[in-house]
């Protein structure tokens, strides 16, 4: 199956440089651009994409406002936020807008094609550690994040549930999760699928999201 692909960023060079990388693989096919998130949103009404390729700051609509509109819609692309990570302090916000993860605009390319084709079959980047340390930069600017109290829904979960997602909040994938509780991968899968459940999560990302706001993780990445 072909991964169709759209790029949006205001930067045509930088769009340039992605659309070479994706074009030269067999599984893979940029089929829009945009140059903001206005442009995005129409070329989202006239062409059929699997994944785009959102980048934060940009004229007339930003990406987190786009991306909040995308993932508002019934059966939605899956979004990867790109950012600059020195200057995109509302890269965190796009994953509370429903973005599947962040990727750095001077990623390299292999890892990018990974992160595509990750969310494209369900997945969530959540693990690099480019991610970690976006989560760990952004997370204190966000109001309240860290201070407040634990939300009422995270007393739904059991003791073994809370580990998990402390765990998966730090970046580690089920097989580094099931290394470190000494259990087999199916079962933290398991307790995985139970968390998203239990607190009406979609994936990963969100649980991430949800344990840096409730003070579940702080900043530093440690519960």
């Amino acid at each position: 199956m072909t991964i169709r692909v759209m790029l949006v960023d205001d930067q045509v060079l930088l769009r340039t440089g992605f659309r070479m990388v994706l074009a030269a693989q067999p599984d893979m096919e940029v089929v829009a651009e945009a140059g903001d998130g206005v442009e995005a949103l129409q070329a989202l009404r006239e062409t059929e994409v699997d994944v785009v390729l959102m980048d934060v700051r940009m004229p007339k609509l930003d990406g987190v406002e786009a991306t909040r509109r995308i993932c508002a819609d019934t059966d939605p692309p899956k979004v990867l936020i790109l950012t600059t990570f020195d200057l995109d302090e509302y890269a965190f916000s796009g994953l509370k807008a429903g973005a599947s993860g962040f990727m750095l605009k001077d990623v390299p390319p292999g890892e990018l094609l990974a992160a595509i084709r990750a969310v494209h079959s369900g997945d969530a980047v959540v693990a690099p550690s480019t991610t970690r340390r976006l989560l760990d930069r952004f997370a204190p600017m966000l109001p309240g994040t860290g201070k407040q109290p634990q939300h009422q829904e995270l007393e739904r979960l059991t003791g073994r549930e809370r580990e998990v997602m402390v765990l998966v909040a730090q970046g580690l994938s089920n097989g580094e999760i099931a290394a470190r509780l000494v259990l087999s991968e199916a079962t933290v899968k398991t307790h995985v699928g139970r968390i998203l459940t239990k607190l009406g999560l979609r994936d990963r990302v969100q649980v991430v999201v949800l344990a840096y706001e409730t003070g579940l993780v702080r900043a530093g990445g440690h519960g």
